[in-house]
Protein backbone atom coordinates (compact mmCIF):
# COMPACT_ATOMS: atom_id res chain seq x y z
CA UNK A 1 0.00 0.00 0.00
CA UNK A 2 3.01 2.51 0.62
CA UNK A 3 4.73 1.86 -2.53
CA UNK A 4 1.35 2.15 -4.69
CA UNK A 5 0.77 5.56 -2.68
CA UNK A 6 4.40 6.77 -3.62
CA UNK A 7 3.61 5.47 -7.00
CA UNK A 8 0.34 7.44 -7.30
CA UNK A 9 1.70 10.44 -5.73
CA UNK A 10 4.67 10.55 -8.41
CA UNK A 11 2.31 10.31 -11.13
CA UNK A 12 -0.21 12.93 -10.01
CA UNK A 13 2.89 15.40 -9.66
CA UNK A 14 4.81 14.56 -12.85
CA UNK A 15 2.95 16.66 -14.99
CA UNK A 16 3.13 19.67 -12.24
CA UNK A 17 6.19 21.85 -10.76
CA UNK A 18 6.16 23.37 -7.43
CA UNK A 19 7.51 26.72 -6.68
CA UNK A 20 8.17 29.50 -4.49
CA UNK A 21 6.97 33.41 -4.30
CA UNK A 22 9.78 35.43 -2.43
CA UNK A 23 7.58 34.65 0.87
CA UNK A 24 7.53 31.30 0.39
CA UNK A 25 3.90 30.86 -0.57
CA UNK A 26 4.17 27.57 -2.54
CA UNK A 27 2.22 27.70 -6.59
CA UNK A 28 1.88 24.54 -8.62
CA UNK A 29 2.24 24.86 -12.00
CA UNK A 30 1.59 22.67 -15.26
CA UNK A 31 5.81 21.43 -16.38
CA UNK A 32 6.85 23.64 -18.71
CA UNK A 33 5.13 26.68 -17.80
CA UNK A 34 7.00 30.29 -17.83
CA UNK A 35 7.61 33.09 -15.82
CA UNK A 36 4.49 34.55 -16.99
CA UNK A 37 2.25 31.89 -15.85
CA UNK A 38 3.61 32.32 -12.86
CA UNK A 39 2.86 35.86 -13.25
CA UNK A 40 -0.49 35.31 -13.85
CA UNK A 41 -1.19 32.78 -11.46
CA UNK A 42 -0.37 35.63 -8.49
CA UNK A 43 -2.77 38.51 -10.31
CA UNK A 44 -4.18 39.10 -13.57
CA UNK A 45 -2.28 42.84 -13.47
CA UNK A 46 0.83 41.65 -12.16
CA UNK A 47 0.98 39.16 -15.36
CA UNK A 48 0.06 42.61 -17.80
CA UNK A 49 2.57 44.33 -16.37
CA UNK A 50 5.12 41.45 -16.19
CA UNK A 51 8.71 43.08 -17.83
CA UNK A 52 11.17 40.29 -16.65
CA UNK A 53 11.67 37.53 -13.49
CA UNK A 54 14.16 37.33 -10.90
CA UNK A 55 14.35 33.29 -10.90
CA UNK A 56 16.31 32.38 -7.91
CA UNK A 57 17.49 35.70 -7.23
CA UNK A 58 18.87 36.06 -10.96
CA UNK A 59 16.97 38.26 -13.91
CA UNK A 60 15.86 36.47 -16.26
CA UNK A 61 12.99 37.11 -19.31
CA UNK A 62 9.08 36.20 -18.79
CA UNK A 63 9.45 33.32 -21.37
CA UNK A 64 11.79 31.42 -19.34
CA UNK A 65 10.72 28.01 -18.02
CA UNK A 66 10.42 27.23 -14.48
CA UNK A 67 11.32 24.08 -12.71
CA UNK A 68 10.17 22.56 -9.28
CA UNK A 69 11.63 24.53 -6.66
CA UNK A 70 12.55 27.28 -8.01
CA UNK A 71 11.68 30.99 -6.40
CA UNK A 72 10.12 33.48 -8.49
CA UNK A 73 9.92 37.37 -8.07
CA UNK A 74 7.93 38.91 -11.18
CA UNK A 75 9.62 42.53 -12.06
CA UNK A 76 6.57 44.95 -13.43
CA UNK A 77 6.44 48.25 -15.21
CA UNK A 78 3.65 50.70 -15.40
CA UNK A 79 4.11 50.99 -19.40
CA UNK A 80 4.20 47.54 -19.69
CA UNK A 81 1.49 45.23 -21.58
CA UNK A 82 0.59 42.42 -23.36
CA UNK A 83 1.67 41.02 -26.39
CA UNK A 84 0.87 38.73 -29.17
CA UNK A 85 3.89 36.93 -28.81
CA UNK A 86 3.30 35.88 -25.46
CA UNK A 87 0.57 33.39 -26.19
CA UNK A 88 3.55 31.37 -27.67
CA UNK A 89 4.96 30.37 -24.13
CA UNK A 90 2.71 30.07 -21.78
CA UNK A 91 0.65 27.39 -21.02
CA UNK A 92 -2.58 27.48 -18.50
CA UNK A 93 -5.65 28.37 -19.76
CA UNK A 94 -5.73 31.48 -16.90
CA UNK A 95 -2.71 33.43 -18.28
CA UNK A 96 -4.07 32.97 -22.22
CA UNK A 97 -7.64 34.24 -21.49
CA UNK A 98 -5.78 36.99 -19.57
CA UNK A 99 -3.74 38.20 -22.28
CA UNK A 100 -6.67 37.33 -25.11
CA UNK A 101 -8.57 39.65 -23.18
CA UNK A 102 -6.03 42.38 -22.71
CA UNK A 103 -5.19 42.41 -26.51
CA UNK A 104 -8.89 42.41 -27.41
CA UNK A 105 -9.56 45.34 -24.92
CA UNK A 106 -6.33 47.53 -26.39
CA UNK A 107 -7.20 46.78 -30.00
CA UNK A 108 -10.64 48.21 -29.19
CA UNK A 109 -9.43 51.34 -27.35
CA UNK A 110 -7.15 51.35 -30.84
CA UNK A 111 -9.63 51.07 -33.18
CA UNK A 112 -11.55 54.24 -31.46
CA UNK A 113 -8.97 56.44 -30.53
CA UNK A 114 -8.18 56.39 -34.41
CA UNK A 115 -12.03 57.44 -35.15
CA UNK A 116 -11.65 60.29 -33.06
CA UNK A 117 -8.16 61.43 -34.69
CA UNK A 118 -10.05 60.92 -38.30
CA UNK A 119 -12.96 62.71 -37.00
CA UNK A 120 -11.00 65.72 -35.80
CA UNK A 121 -9.51 65.85 -38.65
CA UNK A 122 -12.19 66.07 -40.86
CA UNK A 123 -13.77 68.54 -38.84
CA UNK A 124 -10.84 70.69 -39.22
CA UNK A 125 -11.49 70.83 -43.18
CA UNK A 126 -15.38 71.19 -42.26
CA UNK A 127 -16.26 67.46 -43.28
CA UNK A 128 -18.55 64.72 -41.21
CA UNK A 129 -17.43 61.28 -41.77
CA UNK A 130 -19.01 58.65 -43.94
CA UNK A 131 -19.00 55.93 -46.01
CA UNK A 132 -17.54 57.34 -49.05
CA UNK A 133 -14.79 59.39 -46.83
CA UNK A 134 -13.35 55.70 -45.41
CA UNK A 135 -14.20 53.82 -48.35
CA UNK A 136 -11.47 56.35 -50.20
CA UNK A 137 -8.96 56.21 -47.28
CA UNK A 138 -9.06 52.64 -46.78
CA UNK A 139 -8.23 52.33 -50.93
CA UNK A 140 -5.58 54.75 -50.55
CA UNK A 141 -3.74 53.53 -47.72
CA UNK A 142 -4.28 50.02 -49.64
CA UNK A 143 -6.32 48.32 -45.85
CA UNK A 144 -8.60 45.52 -46.26
CA UNK A 145 -11.29 47.00 -43.49
CA UNK A 146 -11.92 50.37 -41.44
CA UNK A 147 -10.92 48.56 -37.97
CA UNK A 148 -7.08 48.48 -39.65
CA UNK A 149 -7.83 51.93 -40.84
CA UNK A 150 -8.54 53.66 -37.55
CA UNK A 151 -5.73 51.49 -35.75
CA UNK A 152 -3.32 52.51 -38.47
CA UNK A 153 -4.27 56.15 -37.60
CA UNK A 154 -3.86 55.51 -33.87
CA UNK A 155 -0.82 54.08 -34.38
CA UNK A 156 1.02 56.65 -36.35
CA UNK A 157 1.83 54.54 -38.99
CA UNK A 158 -1.05 56.16 -41.56
CA UNK A 159 -0.75 59.85 -41.67
CA UNK A 160 -3.37 62.09 -42.77
CA UNK A 161 -1.08 64.92 -44.04
CA UNK A 162 -2.66 64.62 -47.57
CA UNK A 163 -6.41 63.67 -46.34
CA UNK A 164 -7.55 66.54 -47.94
CA UNK A 165 -5.88 65.79 -51.56
CA UNK A 166 -7.53 61.74 -50.89
CA UNK A 167 -10.78 62.79 -50.42
CA UNK A 168 -11.05 65.36 -52.84
CA UNK A 169 -9.60 62.83 -55.65
CA UNK A 170 -12.28 61.47 -58.21
CA UNK A 171 -11.45 57.85 -59.59
CA UNK A 172 -13.41 58.10 -62.50
CA UNK A 173 -12.33 61.44 -63.68
CA UNK A 174 -8.47 59.76 -63.19
CA UNK A 175 -9.00 56.97 -64.90
CA UNK A 176 -10.84 58.63 -67.90
CA UNK A 177 -7.57 61.73 -68.08
CA UNK A 178 -5.40 58.34 -67.78
CA UNK A 179 -6.78 56.70 -71.14
CA UNK A 180 -7.04 60.21 -72.99
CA UNK A 181 -3.16 60.55 -72.33
CA UNK A 182 -2.84 57.49 -73.64
CA UNK A 183 -5.06 57.37 -76.67
CA UNK A 184 -5.54 60.89 -77.48
CA UNK A 185 -2.21 62.62 -76.42
CA UNK A 186 0.05 64.20 -78.74
CA UNK A 187 3.80 62.85 -78.85
CA UNK A 188 4.88 66.62 -77.47
CA UNK A 189 2.34 65.96 -74.48
CA UNK A 190 4.16 62.76 -73.68
CA UNK A 191 7.40 63.93 -74.09
CA UNK A 192 6.79 67.08 -71.89
CA UNK A 193 5.06 64.18 -69.14
CA UNK A 194 8.24 62.46 -69.30
CA UNK A 195 10.59 65.14 -68.76
CA UNK A 196 8.30 65.88 -65.76
CA UNK A 197 9.04 62.27 -64.43
CA UNK A 198 12.36 62.96 -64.94
CA UNK A 199 12.95 65.98 -63.32
CA UNK A 200 10.75 64.87 -60.36
CA UNK A 201 12.63 61.44 -59.67
CA UNK A 202 16.38 61.87 -58.75
CA UNK A 203 18.16 58.81 -60.33
CA UNK A 204 19.62 56.55 -57.70
CA UNK A 205 22.94 57.41 -59.59
CA UNK A 206 23.13 60.73 -58.44
CA UNK A 207 21.16 60.61 -54.97
CA UNK A 208 20.30 63.77 -53.04
CA UNK A 209 22.82 64.02 -50.72
CA UNK A 210 22.32 64.80 -47.22
CA UNK A 211 24.87 67.61 -46.66
CA UNK A 212 26.08 69.09 -42.93
CA UNK A 213 25.28 72.70 -43.59
CA UNK A 214 21.81 72.35 -43.75
CA UNK A 215 21.11 76.15 -44.56
CA UNK A 216 23.51 76.37 -47.74
CA UNK A 217 22.31 73.11 -49.10
CA UNK A 218 20.08 73.75 -52.31
CA UNK A 219 17.13 71.64 -50.72
CA UNK A 220 16.60 70.69 -46.84
CA UNK A 221 15.44 68.08 -45.20
CA UNK A 222 14.30 66.47 -42.27
CA UNK A 223 14.18 63.57 -40.04
CA UNK A 224 11.76 61.43 -39.91
CA UNK A 225 10.81 60.80 -36.20
CA UNK A 226 9.25 57.69 -36.72
CA UNK A 227 12.50 56.32 -37.07
CA UNK A 228 14.74 58.57 -36.25
CA UNK A 229 17.64 57.72 -38.69
CA UNK A 230 21.43 58.90 -38.46
CA UNK A 231 24.61 59.05 -40.70
CA UNK A 232 25.55 55.37 -41.10
CA UNK A 233 21.58 53.75 -41.25
CA UNK A 234 20.55 52.99 -44.50
CA UNK A 235 18.21 55.49 -45.88
CA UNK A 236 15.81 56.79 -48.44
CA UNK A 237 13.62 60.01 -48.72
CA UNK A 238 10.42 61.11 -48.93
CA UNK A 239 9.51 64.48 -51.05
CA UNK A 240 6.85 66.10 -48.98
CA UNK A 241 4.24 68.14 -50.91
CA UNK A 242 5.60 71.33 -49.33
CA UNK A 243 8.79 70.27 -51.14
CA UNK A 244 11.21 69.07 -47.90
CA UNK A 245 12.90 65.86 -47.99
CA UNK A 246 11.89 63.56 -45.13
CA UNK A 247 14.66 61.24 -44.29
CA UNK A 248 13.23 57.44 -43.32
CA UNK A 249 14.53 54.06 -42.93
CA UNK A 250 13.32 51.77 -45.38
CA UNK A 251 12.29 49.52 -43.13
CA UNK A 252 10.07 52.30 -41.06
CA UNK A 253 6.65 50.80 -41.20
CA UNK A 254 5.78 54.71 -42.16
CA UNK A 255 8.26 54.40 -44.78
CA UNK A 256 6.54 51.12 -46.17
CA UNK A 257 3.47 52.69 -46.35
CA UNK A 258 4.83 55.24 -47.98
CA UNK A 259 6.46 53.61 -50.62
CA UNK A 260 3.29 51.28 -51.12
CA UNK A 261 1.07 54.30 -51.84
CA UNK A 262 3.23 57.77 -52.67
CA UNK A 263 6.23 55.60 -54.57
CA UNK A 264 7.40 58.38 -56.94
CA UNK A 265 8.09 61.15 -54.19
CA UNK A 266 10.22 58.44 -52.93
CA UNK A 267 14.34 59.52 -53.82
CA UNK A 268 17.25 58.43 -53.36
CA UNK A 269 19.29 60.13 -50.92
CA UNK A 270 22.93 59.48 -49.16
CA UNK A 271 24.92 60.92 -46.66
CA UNK A 272 27.35 63.61 -46.41
CA UNK A 273 30.49 63.58 -43.68
CA UNK A 274 28.94 64.63 -40.56
CA UNK A 275 31.69 66.22 -38.46
CA UNK A 276 29.87 69.38 -36.81
CA UNK A 277 25.91 68.59 -36.46
CA UNK A 278 24.90 65.46 -34.35
CA UNK A 279 21.97 63.89 -34.17
CA UNK A 280 19.67 62.52 -31.05
CA UNK A 281 19.58 59.10 -31.02
CA UNK A 282 18.79 56.98 -27.53
CA UNK A 283 19.34 53.90 -25.95
CA UNK A 284 17.32 51.83 -23.65
CA UNK A 285 18.93 49.18 -20.56
CA UNK A 286 17.74 47.10 -18.15
CA UNK A 287 19.64 45.56 -15.61
CA UNK A 288 20.54 44.63 -11.85
CA UNK A 289 20.79 47.90 -9.55
CA UNK A 290 23.70 48.65 -7.83
CA UNK A 291 25.73 51.68 -5.86
CA UNK A 292 27.76 53.85 -8.24
CA UNK A 293 26.00 52.18 -11.78
CA UNK A 294 24.47 55.66 -13.06
CA UNK A 295 28.46 57.88 -12.45
CA UNK A 296 29.84 54.63 -14.28
CA UNK A 297 27.42 55.15 -16.94
CA UNK A 298 27.84 59.20 -17.24
CA UNK A 299 31.41 58.72 -16.80
CA UNK A 300 31.54 56.59 -20.23
CA UNK A 301 29.51 58.63 -21.50
CA UNK A 302 30.63 62.05 -20.84
CA UNK A 303 34.19 61.63 -20.14
CA UNK A 304 35.66 58.30 -21.95
CA UNK A 305 33.76 58.93 -25.15
CA UNK A 306 32.80 62.64 -25.28
CA UNK A 307 29.63 62.32 -25.70
CA UNK A 308 26.68 64.83 -25.35
CA UNK A 309 23.90 63.23 -23.27
CA UNK A 310 21.06 65.25 -23.08
CA UNK A 311 18.94 63.53 -20.59
CA UNK A 312 18.77 59.99 -18.45
CA UNK A 313 15.77 58.71 -17.14
CA UNK A 314 15.89 55.29 -14.98
CA UNK A 315 13.70 53.89 -12.49
CA UNK A 316 14.44 51.01 -10.06
CA UNK A 317 12.29 48.55 -8.73
CA UNK A 318 13.12 45.14 -6.47
CA UNK A 319 16.70 45.63 -7.40
CA UNK A 320 16.12 45.26 -11.35
CA UNK A 321 15.87 49.03 -13.19
CA UNK A 322 15.41 49.82 -16.96
CA UNK A 323 16.15 53.11 -18.12
CA UNK A 324 17.13 55.20 -21.41
CA UNK A 325 19.17 57.93 -22.24
CA UNK A 326 19.22 60.73 -25.18
CA UNK A 327 22.57 61.66 -26.64
CA UNK A 328 24.35 63.34 -29.83
CA UNK A 329 26.08 61.20 -31.95
CA UNK A 330 27.91 62.00 -35.40
CA UNK A 331 27.65 58.60 -37.17
CA UNK A 332 26.30 55.08 -35.89
CA UNK A 333 29.76 54.08 -35.49
CA UNK A 334 29.52 56.54 -32.47
CA UNK A 335 26.86 54.76 -31.56
CA UNK A 336 28.02 51.06 -31.68
CA UNK A 337 30.80 52.32 -30.19
CA UNK A 338 29.03 53.68 -27.16
CA UNK A 339 26.57 50.57 -26.64
CA UNK A 340 29.14 48.28 -26.71
CA UNK A 341 31.29 49.86 -23.87
CA UNK A 342 27.87 50.11 -22.06
CA UNK A 343 27.07 46.34 -22.35
CA UNK A 344 30.56 45.61 -20.58
CA UNK A 345 29.49 48.05 -17.16
CA UNK A 346 28.47 45.78 -14.36
CA UNK A 347 24.80 45.53 -13.55
CA UNK A 348 24.03 45.71 -17.65
CA UNK A 349 22.07 43.22 -18.59
CA UNK A 350 20.58 44.41 -22.10
CA UNK A 351 20.98 47.49 -23.86
CA UNK A 352 19.66 48.47 -27.29
CA UNK A 353 18.70 51.36 -30.05
CA UNK A 354 15.28 53.01 -29.65
CA UNK A 355 14.37 54.23 -32.94
CA UNK A 356 10.92 55.37 -32.15
CA UNK A 357 11.23 58.14 -29.42
CA UNK A 358 8.80 61.12 -31.00
CA UNK A 359 6.88 61.46 -27.82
Amino acid sequence: PIEFLDEFKMNLFSSEIMVFTPKGTLVSLPKGASALDFAYDIHTEIGNRAIGAKINYKLNPISAVLMSGDQVEIITSDIAKPEKEWLSFVLTSKAKEAIKNALKTESTNRIQKGMEILEMKLDELGLTPNTEIVRKLMQSYDVPNKDELYSGIELGTINLENIKRIIRKSPAKNVIKYWELKLLGSKKDRKEEEEEIRIDNISPASPFLLRENVENAEQSYEIAKCCNPIPGDEVIGYRSPEGSIIIHKPKCPLAIRIMSNEGNRIIAVRWAIHKLVSFLARISMTGVDRIGLVNDLTNIISSELKVNMTNINISVRDGIFDGTIDLYVHHTQDLNNLILKISNVRGIESIKRVEDFSE
